[in-house]
C-alpha cells in the first residue's frame, strides 16, 4: 500500500483515520491533498476528475496483516516521511502507526528518504 503526501495510509486520511476502527472496510471522503496527489501522479488529468470518495481497508485490518509492505517514493513525500518517522504516533500522520508493527516494512527511494537523519 502507499503512504500519501498527507501521511495517509491506504486512503485513511488524517481526518478519517481511526486506530481502533471496528470496521474492516469503509467509505471515506478524500481530502484535497489526497485528491491532488492522484493528479500529481498522473492518475487523473485535473482535480475535478478525481472521485471525492474511496473505499479503504481500515487501519486495524492493515495492522493485523502478517506482512505489511508500504511504499513512499518521490521527493514530494520527503517531508511526510520525516514526520511519520519522527513525530508522535497519531492520526495526524496515520502511517506513523506502522512504527509499532514489527511486520511492517517501509520502502523509500533516495528522494523520499532525503530528510531522514542519519
Amino acid at each position: 500500500m502507499g503512504i500519501g503526501e498527507n501521511g495517509h495510509l491506504a486512503f485513511n486520511d488524517p481526518l478519517v483515520a481511526n486506530f481502533n476502527d471496528p470496521r474492516k472496510v469503509k467509505l471515506v471522503k478524500l481530502d484535497v491533498t489526497s485528491r491532488q496527489q492522484q493528479v500529481n501522479q498522473g492518475h487523473f488529468s485535473h482535480l475535478d476528475a478525481v472521485p471525492q470518495y474511496a473505499f479503504t481497508v481500515t487501519i486495524p485490518v492493515i495492522c493485523s496483516a502478517k506482512r505489511i509492505f508500504c511504499l513512499a517514493p518521490e521527493k514530494r513525500k520527503a517531508e511526510v516521511v520525516k514526520d511519520i518517522l519522527y513525530s508522535p504516533i497519531s492520526t495526524l500522520y496515520p502511517a506513523s502507526v506502522l512504527r509499532q508493527k514489527s511486520q511492517a516494512t517501509l520502502f523509500l527511494d533516495t528522494n523520499s528518504a532525503s530528510l531522514i537523519s542519519k
